[in-house]
């Protein structure tokens, strides 16, 4: 699959920047997430480092006949009303597994928001392990990972960490975007 995905992002003009992030266990910022077109990136980037990752999606994705296929493709079906639920169930699935990158979109949607939720970050001190800067570059056509962050518990320190990274990362539609990596206070 490694190899269709690098040609397919070839035949787009896309190319992957960066190696592995050198860690079995990782929480993974899929980030700007402005398009329905993020998912098939993040997928074709991750099949070419050859990396299985886990995504949370909206439940209503995972409807027929996609179900299977996004299940398979590593897909995660969440019920985004109980928030607290799925930050110890992602901690809990850390603690079991030897292997786990979970890609989260702490955005939580498509549309510009005026912060990004904490969510993953807390997943990342809970489970005590890194998160990893992962980015799609519209403008630039590159997707990849940035550097491995290891929350210090300081959540405002690091996620100005966070929003240093993301500055010059442009999303498919920049005007959707919340670049500046924002919490809610």
């Amino acid at each position: 699959m490694g190899w269709i995905s690098l040609i397919l992002l070839k035949l787009v003009g896309w190319r992957v920047e960066s190696d592995l992030p050198d860690t079995k266990k990782m929480v993974i910022i899929a980030a700007p997430h402005t398009s329905n077109w993020d998912l098939p990136y993040t997928l074709f980037t991750a099949f070419v480092l050859r990396m299985n990752i886990y995504w949370m999606g909206k439940e209503a994705i995972f409807k027929k006949p996609f179900r299977k296929l996004f299940m398979w493709l590593g897909g995660i079906p969440i019920d985004r009303s109980c928030a607290n639920s799925i930050v110890s169930q992602s901690i809990e699935q850390f603690i079991l597994r030897d292997r786990l990158a979970l890609a989260i979109a702490p955005a939580g949607t498509r549309t510009k928001v005026s912060h990004w939720k904490t969510g993953f970050y807390h997943i990342a001190v809970g489970a005590d392990v890194p998160i990893a800067l992962g980015f799609l570059d519209y403008k630039r056509k590159i997707s990849g990972f940035g550097p491995l962050i290891h929350p210090t518990g300081n959540l405002e320190a690091d996620m100005e960490r966070i929003r240093a990274f993301y500055k010059n990362i442009t999303g498919k539609y920049p005007e959707k975007s919340t670049n500046s990596a924002k919490i809610k206070k």
